[in-house]
């Protein structure tokens, strides 16, 4: 237990962050229900957690190479764990909110400094194992979400969903005070405040306009603002790390392929798959009437594939090129979502498996190599530098992917309900039905509706679901393939071979100075 203490220790914490983004959707109805709620503060419920998350992650790796990855990660998980239990005891939507935004800041810490622990624990093969366990929960987490959400709120209430998040984080405290073993960055000197602040305005500022797009317009002052005032934050970030000696983001990392390709692949990645849960989940639930555990229960062939096939993918990084394995399961990914095109207004759940096994293999065979080619040309002092910038692509990804997605499924069904309504009784309210429709609910949608068109008007939105949904997944594989063709051009063994090869001196050489005697 003393040697796999640490992975343990990781795991169970990204399993609670991760888990902590699909866990909340399927108990939404309940809490707006005993909140009372409006739908603009059930979008912040999620929201102020994701944007919480996506901005500070990078900062968080930071400030942990400067005081200790130990010390901050644990912290991390304290500020985790006991805004958990403030969820839990929210009284107010704005309350619960407020929660979720600090409990996004304690998962963006445990994020940032997650991989950059594993890397200085673990080398060789093992390091393969460790870093095949962290993807495989990666995946797990996001796609058991619904399941462990569906059952906590149908048999105990709402609130466990963030209540069980604190006994585990207690044993996860003490466990981590055990196991893990400090290491920071010996040549940081100092916080870059100008550094920490425009980075995480511009995150902030990007990650909001896209998060809010859809609602707001994409045209409107403040999204546009948003934009603007994100690329502006940016490049004085740029100008201020390119002025320092010791900047906190080694720019000059990303003139390497392999760094860049990690980057990409973490993007698009997230952008695609991970996009697609949320409507995965509306059209389980809504359109084929699946509760919540029943929704959950079939997205589970997804978290099962590609946690058997995570640790293979670990171990595998270690004697195949990452690039192989990288494009490989981003392909398969492809493949899966391209599976998927085929279901009709007529489909049941059994015509999604094969998409669903297919794409979850290449999750498994994705995450590991990506977490070690994210660190694995960066030095290994600066490690939690370079893992906060890949767990922030993966934010931006997401964020970036559930708008973009967002935009292209409204309008698809915007456009099938129009014609599908052209001459009818509904033909003026298909403006009004389309936004219903987008959000999974057919049902509010023929409230408004005469009794003698609902018939024809359910028929029209669920094909209109199931049309919009279709060319999301054209969307996502051609961007799943998209990554897969940057990952075998750009990740290359040359960026970080020497690295890799130092770093395993480094490892053998204070094992020696261990075993010396005193």
């Amino acid at each position: 237990m003393q040697r796999w203490g640490t992975l343990v220790v990781v795991v169970s914490a990204i399993f609670m962050l991760l888990i902590d983004i699909t866990v909340v959707n399927v108990a939404l109805p309940d809490i707006q229900t005993a909140l009372g709620a409006s739908f603009t503060q059930l979008q912040w419920v999620i929201d102020a957690y994701s944007l919480a998350l996506a901005t500070f992650v990078l900062n968080a790796g930071a400030v942990a190479d400067l005081l200790g990855r130990k010390r901050v990660f644990i912290a991390g998980l304290i500020a985790f764990t006991a805004s958990s239990i403030l969820c839990g005891l929210a009284g107010s939507p704005e309350f619960l909110i407020g929660s979720r935004a600090v409990q996004g800041i304690g998962g963006s810490i445990m994020f940032a400094t997650s991989l950059a622990i594993l890397a200085q624990e673990y080398t060789g093969r093992d390091r393969g194992v460790a870093f095949g366990a962290w993807g495989a929960t990666a995946g797990a987490a996001v796609a058991v979400g619904p399941v462990v959400g569906g059952l906590l709120t149908t048999w105990i209430g709402w609130e466990w969903i963030f209540f069980v998040n604190g006994p585990i984080g207690v044993l996860a405290v003490f466990a981590a005070v055990r196991y893990l073993h400090e290491s920071s960055d010996p040549d940081a000197a100092r916080l870059d405040w100008i550094g920490m602040i425009t980075l995480a305005g511009t995150v902030f500022l990007v990650v909001y306009g896209l998060l809010r797009g859809n609602d707001n317009g994409w045209t409107s002052t403040s999204t546009l603002a948003c934009f603007i005032g994100g690329a502006l934050l940016l490049v004085l970030f740029i100008i201020s790390q390119a002025l320092q000696k010791r900047p906190m983001v080694d720019l000059t990392l990303f003139r390497r392929p392999a760094f860049v390709g990690a980057q990409t692949t973490a993007f698009l990645l997230s952008a695609s798959y991970f996009g697609l849960f949320l409507y995965l989940t509306l059209y389980l639930q809504n359109i084929l009437g699946y509760s919540p555990l029943g929704a959950g229960l079939r997205l589970l062939p997804i978290s099962v594939a590609a946690f058997v096939v995570a640790p293979a993918s670990g171990r595998l990084s270690a004697s195949v090129p990452v690039r192989l394995l990288m494009a490989g399961g981003l392909g398969m990914i492809s493949i899966g979502v391209l599976l998927l095109t085929g279901i009709s207004v007529s489909s049941g759940w059994t015509a999604l498996i094969a998409g669903f096994v297919i794409s979850g293999i290449g999750l498994g065979l994705t995450n590991p190599p990506l977490a070690s080619t994210a660190i694995g040309v960066a030095p290994q002092a600066r490690s939690g530098m370079a893992s906060g910038i890949n767990n922030m692509f993966r934010q931006v990804g997401l964020a970036t992917g559930v708008a973009a997605l967002g935009a292209v499924f409204q309008s698809q069904v915007k456009d099938s309900l129009h014609s599908a309504l052209a001459g009818t009784l509904a033909a003026r309210a298909s403006g009004s039905l389309s936004s219903a429709v987008s959000s999974g609910s057919v049902a509010g949608a023929l409230q408004h509706v005469p009794a003698r068109a609902r018939g024809q008007v359910e028929a029209a939105a669920t094909a209109a679901f199931v049309d919009g949904l279709t060319t999301l997944f054209w969307v996502c594989a051609a961007l799943a393939a998209l990554g897969a063709v940057l990952a075998l051009v750009l990740v290359r063994g040359s960026d970080f071979e020497r690295h890799q090869a130092g770093a395993e001196r480094r490892a053998q050489h204070d094992r020696a100075r261990v075993r010396e005697p005193a």
